[in-house]
């Protein structure tokens, strides 16, 4: 597990350390996407502000990438080898209403959208609201 952690670093070009690899470690142990406190929560014993300078350089690398999903708090999910966090990668994800979890929906495309020629949109944020898996039963 550490090689591929170690693959995913060097190939976006982030000096894989200890820290960087144990914290990436955490994140890909999320079956879906977590927050900064999510992620403070399972590493208890690590510098606080170690993680939030991680979480910034791998969302700047691309390692990552960010979803507002309206709760107040960004949420993360590691990115897919091929994605660059263009546009034409973008992807719908789900949160859920009772337990307040995002989860990403790779297989569900961003619409196509005609933007007119004077707007050039850099990020598109497609959320689906409703009620997980688990939380169904709270549906009304």
């Amino acid at each position: 597990m550490s090689e591929n952690v170690e693959i995913l670093l060097q190939a976006r070009d982030i000096k894989p350390t200890a820290m960087r690899m144990l914290i990436l470690k955490n994140m890909l142990g999320f079956s879906r996407a977590f927050s900064l406190a999510d992620l403070e929560t399972v590493m208890e014993t690590v510098d606080k502000s170690t993680i939030f300078r991680t979480i910034i350089l791998f969302h700047e690398k691309q390692l990552i990438h960010s979803i507002d999903d309206g709760s107040g708090a960004i949420k993360y999910s590691v990115c897919s080898s091929n994605c660059s966090c263009s546009i034409g990668d973008s992807h719908a994800h789900f949160y859920c209403l009772h337990c307040n979890k995002t989860f990403c929906l790779e297989k569900v495309a961003v619409p196509d959208l005609n933007f007119p020629d004077n707007l050039v949109p850099v990020s598109i944020n497609f959320v689906i609201k409703g009620f997980c898996e688990d939380c169904k039963m709270f549906a009304t």
